[in-house]
């Protein structure tokens, strides 16, 4: 497995188009891809393998993208392109549907079927940017003539499994450069179960769902949950169980295949936040006993030996190192 990534900064002016065009009919599907800003075209392409699915991010000015059936007849994948949007604007058509979209949003559209795509970017919207998920829809567990109602469809990765599913792929682009090929079969499996979950909630139809799809999906949404918590001092294995309307038993057994108890990940996340905000300059004036309370940590005596444990010094040491900030305070 490997993370590939281009820039069309690379290639002489003349050819820049040219290869991105192509570029992009390889890697998702052949289609007519025509922009005005051809004659200066600045893009990029990324590819990221991961195992049964593959993930693409994409850079590009104004532009039109159409594919037709004579493009199907020639090539066709048989994938759900499920896209985000990070980026300008963009508008899908497909079939009877279609709908304009902005950053934040997510759409999905059939390699199978004639669809047009049009770009819209500039000063204010910035240039189109997008991350694609392609997903064979023989590994999608959803019937397709209810998955087909979502086609080019404006969905919210805003909130909920929408958020959730914006924010792991957000992690795969991340993380892409260093996963070795047996870390990227497994993210690639569990982005195939988020995007299955998403598409399942949007059509409730999650009795569609294999066990581990759901349990993929419940993980992920108690993970988002987790990190927008951490702060609460009451956020505990309880709560959260009690938030998901699950027992403490099974969140316990979700957890079973991670590296860490669900106390021992929010005791780190904390930890994390914490180290942060110690070197940041426009904290130094805050007491650090106050920084431990600010994400939960209120018992500043388990706080700072919490903190040594795992960073070798204490919290007020490690602000003198990074800021000369002040003591304990």
């Amino acid at each position: 497995m490997a993370f590939t990534e281009f820039d069309t900064a690379r290639l002489p002016q003349e050819q820049r188009f040219d290869w991105w065009r192509e570029v992009v009919s390889q890697g998702v599907a052949p289609a007519r891809i025509t922009s005005e800003a051809a004659s200066d075209f600045t893009g990029s392409v990324g590819t990221l393998g991961l195992g049964r699915v593959r993930l693409t991010t994409m850079s590009f000015p104004a532009l039109r993208s159409e594919r037709t059936a004579e493009f199907i007849r020639r090539a066709d994948p048989e994938t759900y392109e499920l896209t985000l949007i990070l980026g300008g604007e963009m508008g899908f058509a497909q079939g009877r549907d279609d709908t304009r979209l902005s950053a934040g949003d997510i759409t999905i559209w059939s390699s199978s079927r004639p669809y047009i795509g049009q770009s819209m970017s500039g000063p204010a919207i910035g240039a189109a940017r997008a991350i694609i998920l392609h997903l064979p829809r023989a590994l999608v567990p959803l019937p397709e003539a209810k998955v087909d109602r979502l086609l080019a469809h404006g969905l919210s990765a805003r909130s909920g499994m929408g958020r959730v599913l914006a924010q792991y792929l957000g992690s795969l682009v991340r993380e892409g450069p260093a996963l070795d090929e047996w870390s990227g079969r497994r993210l690639g499996e569990t982005g195939l179960d988020l995007a299955a979950g998403f598409l399942a909630r949007q059509l409730d139809a999650q009795e569609y769902l294999p066990p581990d799809a759901r349990h993929a999906t419940l993980l992920a949404r108690i993970e988002v949950f987790i990190a927008d918590n951490l702060a609460d001092p009451g956020l505990t294995p309880a709560a959260i169980a009690a938030r998901h309307h699950i027992s403490v038993r099974l969140l316990h057994q979700l957890f079973r295949r991670r590296p860490e108890t669900v106390a021992a990940s929010i005791r780190r996340r904390r930890l994390e936040r914490c180290h942060a905000d110690l070197a940041e300059p426009r904290w130094r004036d805050v007491p650090v006993r106050d920084i431990g309370a600010r994400w939960g940590l209120t018992d500043a005596g388990a706080f700072g030996r919490s903190f040594r444990a795992v960073y070798g010094l204490t919290p007020g040491e490690h602000r003198r190192r990074a800021i000369g900030g002040a003591a304990w305070g």
